[in-house]
């Protein structure tokens, strides 16, 4: 059964605004992930609080505003945009008697549906038992203490539980190994890149920014892109050739990230992020058309910090430039960004229509003939504020 025959599952949609910044009140991004998964939203509900109920996450009231909800709306499940502890999980299901999952499951099923190289599917089945591995209180609680093995007449044997987790720890110390060796053989062809002296350029950012859309253009690729969240799970790696270095580099596309990745997949994708980590420059690519751009560059940042990548130098690649209304168009085509107090060059391009892309050769073109001037504010060789083909071409709209 393919992913457009499956069921598609009922749900609703619950966040918890507990006073911290940026806070999705619409709820769209779950809405997004659901429905990537293959959900349909069909209701949504916020609350405050100012701490987390430790028994229902939103308190008994809204429990019950939720299960009412759900029976008039027809839903299936419950999909709440903050993780819930394993009992939270196990108490609201009880309460609703539908069954409840978070963002951190809806994450980890999106994962799993999109992985399709060895690597990739290892990665998720490492996070995803990781994540079943804290759940076991609440996936075997129904079952009774076991009997003894053999020659054991009605002794009390080892519960249900322990014998779960024991399978799980196993599976997940026979899965590290397996990514072990998956991880040195990157370690091999990212030698043999040296040994060639390759430049290396990883596109990181958030998820949906356009990432594959922009791999595809520069390399005559076939990455699969699409609009929609997770479109790329594996790492691909090609050579783009820039005839105005005369040389060639390597160019690596990678997973997006997104708010409260959880951290059992930063983990367990770490063969993959490698390729940021070993990185002489990572295009930070930005969806200039989405307003909450700010909050997705920081969360980008901070996963970026968290996986030892964090000084590695930027060139700021604000995408989706035809998607922006005439107001908020740029004055030019390149300018400079604060990014974490550190003047960033940044372009502004649509790797959809290939308008910024001549600049954009140019700047990675000059990087591989002197690499050691990365990026590093107004004062780069690298980065010029001439007018480029985007400009000319009609499409730059001047505020």
């Amino acid at each position: 059964m393919t992913a457009s025959q499956r069921p598609v599952t009922p749900v609703i949609l619950v966040g918890v605004d507990l006073g911290l910044p940026h806070f999705d009140a619409e709820l769209d991004e779950l809405g997004q992930l659901a429905q990537t998964a293959g959900m349909t939203p069909v209701a949504r509900i916020s609350c405050k609080r100012r701490a987390p109920d430790a028994a229902l996450f939103v308190g008994t009231g809204k429990a019950d505003e939720i299960k009412m909800m759900a029976a008039a709306h027809g839903a299936q499940e419950v999909l709440f945009d903050q993780s819930l502890s394993p009992a939270q999980q196990r108490n609201l299901e009880r309460h609703m008697e539908l069954p409840v999952n978070d963002r951190t499951l809806l994450i980890l099923e999106i994962f799993a549906q999109r992985a399709r190289s060895h690597e990739g599917k290892l990665q998720v089945e490492l996070a995803r038992l990781q994540y079943l591995s804290t759940r076991l209180v609440r996936r075997w609680s129904h079952l009774e203490r076991q009997t003894g093995g053999a020659g054991v007449r009605g002794g009390p044997g080892e519960k249900q539980i322990e014998l779960d987790r024991r399978m799980i720890n196993e599976s997940i110390k026979r899965t590290k190994e397996r990514l072990v060796k998956v991880k040195r053989q990157r370690q091999t062809q990212r030698r043999q890149r040296e040994r060639r002296d390759a430049f290396n350029i990883s596109l990181v950012g958030y998820t949906n920014a356009g990432k594959s859309t922009l791999f595809n253009a520069l390399v005559k690729a076939r990455a699969y892109a699409a609009d929609q969240l997770f479109a790329t799970l594996d790492t691909t790696t090609r050579q783009l050739y820039l005839g105005e270095a005369g040389r060639s580099v390597s160019l690596s596309d990678t997973v997006g990230f997104i708010r409260d990745l959880p951290h059992g997949l930063i983990d367990a994708f770490q063969a993959t992020l490698q390729e940021a980590v070993d990185a002489d420059l990572l295009l930070h690519v930005v969806d200039a058309s989405n307003p909450d751009f700010p909050e997705q560059i920081t969360q980008v940042q901070n996963v970026l910090r968290e996986i030892g990548a964090g000084d590695i130098p930027q060139l700021l690649i604000f995408n989706k430039a035809d998607a922006l209304p005439a107001d908020k168009a740029p004055l030019l085509t390149q300018d400079v960004y604060d990014l974490d107090g550190v003047p960033t060059p940044r372009l502004f391009l649509s790797a959809a229509t290939g308008a910024g892309l001549p600049a954009l050769r140019q700047q990675l073109a000059a990087l591989a003939i002197a690499p050691d001037m990365a990026p590093a504010g107004a004062e780069s060789p690298v980065l010029t504020m001439a007018t480029d083909d985007w400009a000319q071409s009609g499409q730059h709209q001047e505020t």
